[in-house]
């Protein structure tokens, strides 16, 4: 038992490290994507003196702490957004390696969360979702499908349509293609009907096609389950958040919050525990 605690305890801590070291990554790509950079090039800078960043200033959370969360060249402030980008996303490598073990799973979902993470910041900055990731997310998804062992099973649409007889005789592969294409056609399918009938009905739009795409992104990781799964808690979420940030704003429904970050949220709630969540609510209600 302790030599399994302690083996767990390295583990944990070394995705913890390699998290934390691509969630810098990620900080260059939520910074340069919107404005059609490079993420390659040139390498890290500051944005305020655009002084090239050392490596010894680059290390993920202790150089923003030796530094005291200023730029070593100019002194100016570096967001504190940097640093948890970086905690979250080494948050999140302990928490999906504890959960799906090592296994092409955890490798799916990683790709799936630093996505998320990527989408949801710079929705909150720019109110956008650029189609290379929500669209590219997409059609990786769909492709990542045909490397899930677990994907595709029987509670999924590829499981249903495996027991009513449609792809009974159909490879796995095939199987786990349309759960994720079915995933992708409710996605972006649901939400651009509620985008329309909120445009019919108010006049105004409501549901940015970002959002649409990136759904139809959700359905191709996640499946049908995952897709309703988002939306719902997607929706609670950005109700309770939203409801007072546009009180303490004084515009009402005008005020614009990003949804992106909500749905992201959802699908990483699903991604984590969404099975035995689903579970518990219907035992709770069959009760």
């Amino acid at each position: 038992m302790n030599e399994w605690l302690s083996s767990q305890f390295v583990v944990n801590v070394l995705f913890f490290v390699l998290g934390a070291i691509i969630g810098s990554f990620l900080n260059v790509c939520i910074y340069r994507i919107p404005r059609n950079e490079s993420i390659v090039r040139p390498g890290s800078r500051c944005p305020a003196c655009e002084a090239p960043i050392l490596f010894y200033d680059n290390i993920p959370l202790v150089s923003y702490m030796l530094l005291r969360g200023r730029c070593r060249n100019c002194g100016e402030h570096i967001s504190i957004r940097y640093p948890f980008v970086e905690l979250v996303t080494g948050a999140l490598f302990v928490v999906f390696c504890t959960v799906l073990g090592l296994s092409p799973e955890l490798a799916v979902s990683l790709v799936f969360a630093c996505l998320l993470i990527v989408i949801s910041f710079i929705d909150l900055d720019h109110l956008i979702i650029p189609d290379i990731l929500s669209l590219g997310g997409l059609l990786l998804g769909v492709a990542l499908s045909f490397f899930r062992p677990s994907f595709g099973n029987v509670d999924s649409v590829g499981g249903l349509l495996v027991s009513a007889g449609l792809l009974r005789w159909a490879p796995e592969s095939l199987v786990r293609l349309a759960t994720s294409l079915g995933g992708v056609l409710l996605g972006a399918g649901l939400l651009f009907a509620i985008a329309k009938s909120y445009e019919f009905l108010r006049k105004r739009e409501g549901v940015g096609g970002g959002d649409i795409k990136l759904l139809g992104m959700i359905g191709a990781f996640c499946g049908i389950e995952g897709v309703i799964f988002s939306l719902v808690a997607g929706s609670l979420l950005g109700t309770i958040v939203g409801l007072p940030l546009m009180l303490i704003k004084g515009e009402g429904m005008k005020y614009a919050i990003p949804f992106g970050p909500f749905l992201s949220l959802g699908a990483l709630i699903y991604a984590i525990a969404g099975n035995d969540l689903i579970h518990l609510f219907f035992s709770f209600v069959l009760r």
